[in-house]
């Protein structure tokens, strides 16, 4: 057997057995780790537009003359709330692929105000959140929790 054929024998074994212990990781803790990865990122921008129970002036300002969003006022308080219940939704796994699937439009008007910033991360956003919507929370959520009663109701 050449030298050649060989290591391509022993990268083979290493691919193999990667393979077979990476395919045991569970579902459930990717499901689990994409909620909490994204959570923060959201979390800490909707922080940064409150002061206390309202608005920050400069989210307004921001809103109405870099962003450009219609109706200013209205657009930095929605966004301010969605991103300060969404990802605690997203955490807790209630309501977790309606939130998700907000937070990636969210998303998609971040890109489109902020086009520069997709390599850097909002295509990250959008793959984890897509995630989150495809496969949903997961056994770690509050939503399972309610699927699992109400199954166990109807049976």
């Amino acid at each position: 057997m050449s030298a050649q054929a060989n290591g391509l024998r022993r990268i083979g074994t290493i691919v193999n057995c990667t393979n077979a212990v990476m395919s045991r990781v569970p579902d459930g803790l990717l499901q689990l780790l994409a909620r909490v990865a994204i959570a923060p990122t959201f979390f800490r921008s909707g922080q940064a537009k409150i002061s206390g129970f309202s608005v920050n002036d400069s989210t307004v300002f921001l809103f109405e003359h870099e962003f450009g969003m219609p109706f200013p006022v209205l657009s930095a308080h929605l966004a301010a709330l969605a991103e300060n219940i969404l990802p605690v939704l997203l955490v807790v796994g209630f309501a977790t692929r309606l939130s998700a699937l907000a937070l990636f439009v969210m998303t998609i008007v971040i890109q489109i105000v902020a086009p520069q910033g997709f390599w850097t991360f909002h295509i990250l956003w959008f793959a984890v959140l897509l995630y989150v919507v495809a496969r949903g929370p997961g056994p770690v959520s509050v939503d399972y929790l309610i699927e699992r009663a109400y199954r166990n109701r109807t049976a």
